[in-house]
C-alpha cells in the first residue's frame, strides 16, 4: 500500500516535521470534529466544574474527536499505528500499520478504553498517525469514524494489511453492557461492522472534482443517520442508517498568496472542512482547516443548508478542527492560532477554544492549549482534547465557560 504523496494540487513541497504530514495531503496527517447538545452528543450532567482548567483524562494516544452519551465522555484515538506493511511516508520517513485504534470512555468512575484494535498509521514513533478519528454513541450503539489520508485505491494495494480496508468508513456496533456507563471491564462485542464507505463514495463521486483523496474526519449524528465531514475530500456527506450516502456541500479552493520560500504568485488551498454541526437554525456549519500554506487568519466558518451552495458564516480564524453550539453561541478550536507553518520543528503547536462573532471580533474562552483538537460541552464546562499530535500523551482538558 503506497501512501500519497505530499502535495498541493499538483505541486510539491518540503515541509518538514510530522506535525504537517497530513494536513499537507489535503486531508489531515496531523490530528483532527465537534460536539454539542445538537453536535456531537447530548449535553452531559456534571457537577460544576473548578474556576481553572481540569485534566480529566491522560495518557491518550493522539486524541482526536469527542463526544458525550448520556453524561458520559467518548473521545477516538487515532493509535500509534504498529510494525506492519511499513513504507516510506510522504514526508520520507516510515510508516507503518497497525490495530491500535481505540474509544476510551470518560466517567464518574474514570478512564477506560471501550474498543481497541481499530486500525492505525503511524511514524515507527507514533506520531503523525491516521486511525479514529471521531465517535457517537447513543444507547449502548456506536459509530467510529476512521481516517485515510490517501486515494481509497491504496487500501487495496499489494502488501496492504487485512483490515485496511476498514480505513476510510465509518464502523459500528454495539457495546458490550460491562463496558459501560456504570463501569466494570471493557470487553469487545463480536467487532464493528463496517455502515458505509465515505471514501468509496470520494473515489467514484469525487464531489469536488479535483484529486481522488480521502479523510473522513468529523462526525454528527443526525435523524436517520449521521453527517461526515471528509478533509481530503473537501466535502460534507449525508450517510443514512443503511448505508447510502449523498453529497450534501462541497467547500471551494481559492488562491492565497505563497509562504516566503516559494516563488511568487499565488497558489491553490484546499478547503480541508474537520466538523460540521448542527446550528439554532437548523442550518450545518462546517469548520475549515485549510491546506498548505495554513496562513494565519485564514479558515472560514461555512454555514450549509441541503440544495444550497455553502455560504461565508465568520472569517478570521485559524486552522480550526471543531466546532460547536452552547446557549445560542458557536465555539471554535483552533489548532495552531500562528498557522500550521509558524509551528517550529519538534513541537506541538500551541492553540485555542474562541467564542465566534459573525463579525470577526472572536472572543478567547481560554488559550495555549497543547494542539486541541476535539469539543463537546456538559453543563457550564467545554471539554477539549489536547495534544492531538501526542502518542501516550494526549488529554482531555475541561473548562469552565462564563
Amino acid at each position: 500500500m503506497e501512501l500519497s504523496t505530499t502535495r498541493v494540487r499538483g505541486r510539491r513541497h518540503a515541509a518538514g516535521g510530522s506535525l504537517l504530514t497530513l494536513a499537507l495531503t489535503g486531508a489531515l496527517t496531523l490530528a483532527p470534529g465537534a460536539a454539542s447538545a445538537d453536535g456531537h452528543g447530548h449535553h452531559g450532567h456534571h457537577p460544576s466544574p473548578p474556576d481553572g482548567p481540569m485534566v480529566v483524562a491522560t495518557g491518550l494516544d493522539n486524541p482526536r474527536q469527542l463526544s458525550f452519551d448520556d453524561g458520559v465522555l467518548y473521545v477516538a484515538e487515532a493509535g500509534t499505528g504498529g510494525t506492519e506493511a511499513c513504507q516510506p511516508g510522504p514526508e520520507g520517513g516510515d510508516v507503518c500499520f497497525g490495530q491500535t485504534g481505540a474509544v476510551t470512555r470518560i466517567g464518574r468512575g474514570g478512564q477506560e478504553r471501550v474498543l481497541e484494535g481499530l486500525p492505525s498509521i503511524a511514524a515507527p514513533d507514533g506520531s503523525a498517525a491516521i486511525g479514529p478519528s471521531d465517535v457517537s454513541v447513543h444507547g449502548g450503539w456506536y459509530a467510529v469514524l476512521v481516517g485515510l489520508g490517501a486515494d481509497p485505491s491504496a487500501r487495496s494495494a499489494p502488501g496492504a494489511p487485512a483490515y485496511a480496508p476498514m480505513l476510510g468508513t465509518l464502523l459500528g456496533g454495539r457495546l458490550d453492557d460491562h463496558s459501560g456507563r456504570h463501569g466494570g471491564h471493557a470487553r469487545h462485542d463480536a467487532g464493528p461492522r463496517v455502515i458505509a464507505d465515505v471514501s468509496a463514495h470520494e473515489a467514484a463521486a469525487n464531489p469536488d472534482g479535483a484529486q481522488v483523496d480521502s479523510n473522513p474526519v468529523g462526525l454528527v449524528r443526525a435523524r436517520g443517520g449521521w453527517i461526515v465531514a471528509d478533509a481530503g475530500g473537501n466535502d460534507v456527506v449525508r450517510v443514512n442508517d443503511s448505508g447510502r450516502i449523498a453529497t450534501l456541500g462541497v467547500f471551494p479552493t481559492r488562491l492565497v498568496p505563497p509562504p516566503p520560500f516559494l516563488p511568487p504568485g499565488d497558489i491553490p488551498m484546499d478547503a480541508v472542512p474537520t466538523s460540521a454541526v448542527r446550528g439554532p437554525d437548523g442550518a450545518l456549519y462546517v469548520s475549515q482547516l485549510t491546506g498548505f500554506p495554513f496562513p494565519a487568519g485564514g479558515s472560514t466558518i461555512w454555514r450549509l443548508v441541503r440544495g444550497e451552495a455553502p455560504t461565508v458564516y465568520a472569517t478570521g480564524l485559524t486552522n480550526v478542527t471543531d466546532l460547536g453550539w452552547r446557549g445560542g453561541r458557536l465555539y471554535a478550536v483552533q489548532l495552531a492560532d500562528d498557522g500550521l507553518l509558524a509551528v517550529p520543528e519538534g513541537q506541538p503547536p500551541s492553540g485555542s477554544l474562541l467564542r465566534v462573532d459573525p463579525g470577526g471580533a472572536h472572543e478567547v474562552v481560554a488559550d495555549d492549549l497543547v494542539a486541541p483538537y476535539g469539543l463537546a460541552f456538559a453543563g457550564h464546562s467545554a471539554y477539549v482534547s489536547t495534544c492531538s499530535v501526542c502518542p501516550d500523551g494526549g488529554q482531555v482538558v475541561r473548562l469552565p465557560l462564563r
